[in-house]
């Protein structure tokens, strides 16, 4: 459980003033002011309504799958020729790209994946050599989530209704991350 002293803090960070928080958490704003002067021991039910209400705060101001995303998805056919996939990935200056085949990811491929069919040589399409399709989340996803899965993949693929609306590596997070 966060500590009581994170309560202003957080509070601060949203821009809200301590009876904005108190309505937001069903308490009075005499209670929030003791409690970020350390003057009271709230009961467990009221700092549970305070963080409950912080919490809801932060989910409504975390950065989505969709403000991150690169909305031009570079991507190649199963049945393309692993040269037309290194072609691609040369004019666009990127190491993997998603394959999609009718509108579904179906597979990946990056320069090391390559790199490994060209040094084998048995290979000569894309099918034969891509690995797993990246994972694929809501364009609602919270960047959170999305950087859990980038630490297991080199690259998100970001949906709506089920159409593929964009793309996120590593570096697309990194980019927004650290402006």
């Amino acid at each position: 459980m966060q500590e009581l002293s994170e309560i202003k803090n957080l509070r601060k960070k949203f821009n809200l003033t301590q009876s904005e928080l108190a309505k937001r958490a069903n308490v009075s704003q005499s209670l929030i002011a003791k409690i970020e002067a350390g003057r009271i021991d709230p009961t467990y039910t009221k700092v549970q309504q305070i963080f409950g209400a912080l919490i809801l705060l932060e989910k409504k101001h975390e950065v989505k799958a969709e403000e991150i995303m690169n909305d031009k998805i570079i991507s190649v056919a199963p049945d393309e020729d692993i040269s037309e996939a290194i072609k691609k990935m040369k004019k666009y200056n990127i190491s993997q790209m998603p394959v999609i085949d009718e509108h579904k990811s179906v597979g990946l491929v990056s320069e090391a994946i390559i790199l490994d069919a060209m040094l084998s040589k048995k290979a000569k399409n894309v099918n034969e050599i891509m690995h797993d399709s990246p994972p694929v989340v809501s364009k609602n996803m919270g960047i959170n989530a999305v950087a859990s899965l980038l630490q297991f993949s080199p690259m998100v693929l970001v949906s709506e209704n089920g159409k593929l609306k964009g793309v996120i590596t590593k570096s697309d997070l990194l980019g927004k991350v650290y402006k």
